[in-house]
């Protein structure tokens, strides 16, 4: 994670030295939701110029130009900003940037006496609120929160879907979700993947889908609700979908196969499976393809990794795979593609190979906890 960070007066370098020492308190191994962090500082005012060069700290680097076109420049590489001085000048800045929430980059201020810190945007998705809180610990502040669910201490979808990496298919549905909650309405939650962590009151956890009967064994449910799946599965009459990036494709294919070839074998394996496309988290092969460009390029389609293995290192993985001996004649191990996306996964075959205009094709699951906090 990238935070860009600045000030304005003496006072607010005074702040912005105590926020960087805090934040280099933080592990890094698990600084930021399991990344590192970046922090970059910066003062801008003529006040700087007055002041003897000992009495700066020397980590934070003075701004020659504007504010404006600091900014601009900044919010192409941040993810978050943290500005010590007058929340005016921090929405002003940041206001010909703002677009979408999903996209924002989080906004945190900290008066210049640090004491207090106020996530103004992206406090949920973009980890403002999360970081204000960390910050404010550190400073003895007092963090202000204004998202009513945070307010209310209520369950907040979209944190916990950023917390754990789950694509949101719906921003209004996530919102309706989080009105009812903050109405005190009850919320479904199915989840194909082991829940880590107590289960909030508000939320009402169901193994059945719908229509199934329920007379056998009583359950609370619930009409509108949350589904964690892999799967495009219809639980409740309304429903989220939160789809964890747990799912790694396994492909073999003939030399010089075109991209568009690859990606329509995927998505009739994933038709036909009834699995989502975001849940895809890396492309598996034999190392024997790493140069190939269609692969590079699907892989780039979807926005994940390409990794490849030795015939080797594919031939001693475990499990009940499908067979072929043209293939060995080829590559050296029977099978390429179910070998490939278990050995990268690490987890279980859940679609097995399937051939499509010279492609193969199969799916594994990688072992994925969802952690309720």
């Amino acid at each position: 994670m990238k935070i860009y960070t600045i000030c304005f007066t003496p006072g607010g370098e005074k702040t912005l030295g105590e926020i960087i020492d805090s934040i280099g308190r933080w592990p890094q191994e698990d600084a930021w939701r399991g990344e590192g962090i970046d922090v970059f500082a910066y003062a801008l005012g003529s006040y700087r110029e007055r002041m003897v060069e000992a009495a700066g700290d020397a980590r934070i680097e003075s701004v020659q130009s504007r504010l404006t076109e600091w900014m601009a420049e900044a919010v192409q590489d941040a993810d978050a900003f943290v500005f010590v001085g007058a929340a005016g000048i921090a929405i002003r800045a940041i206001a010909p940037y703002v677009a979408d929430k999903t996209k924002d980059p989080a906004l945190v201020v900290v008066d210049e006496k640090g004491q207090f810190v106020i996530p103004l945007l992206s406090g949920h998705i973009g980890g403002a609120n999360e970081l204000a809180v960390r910050i404010a610990a550190e400073l003895g502040a007092q963090p202000v929160l204004t998202t009513a669910t945070d307010v209310r201490g209520l369950f907040a979808v979209d944190v916990f879907a950023t917390k754990n990496d789950l694509w949101i298919s719906d921003m209004k549905q996530a919102k309706m979700i989080s009105a009812r909650l903050v109405r005190g309405e009850k919320v479904g939650l199915y989840s194909g993947l082991p829940l880590d962590g107590a289960l909030p009151a508000e939320l009402v956890k169901t193994d059945f889908a719908i229509g199934q009967d329920f007379s056998a064994e009583p359950v609370e449910t619930a009409e509108i609700g949350i589904v964690v799946s892999a799967y495009e599965k219809q639980i409740f009459e309304e429903q989220l979908l939160l789809v964890p990036r747990c799912l790694t494709v396994g492909i073999g294919c003939k030399r010089g196969t075109l991209k568009e070839k690859i990606l329509t074998a995927v998505q009739e394996v994933f038709a036909n499976a009834g699995l989502s496309l975001q849940a895809i988290c890396r492309i598996a092969s034999i190392d024997l393809k790493k140069d190939e460009e269609g692969l590079i390029a699907a892989a780039q389609e979807y926005g994940v990794p390409f990794e490849t293995f030795s015939a080797e290192a594919l031939a001693v993985v475990e499990g009940n795979f499908s067979e072929s001996s043209f293939v060995k004649g080829v590559t050296g191990v029977d099978n390429v593609c179910e070998r490939a996306a278990v050995l990268a996964s690490g987890g279980e075959l859940i679609v097995r190979k399937t051939a499509k205009d010279g492609v193969t094709v199969a799916v594994a699951m990688e072992p994925t906890k969802i952690i309720i906090e």
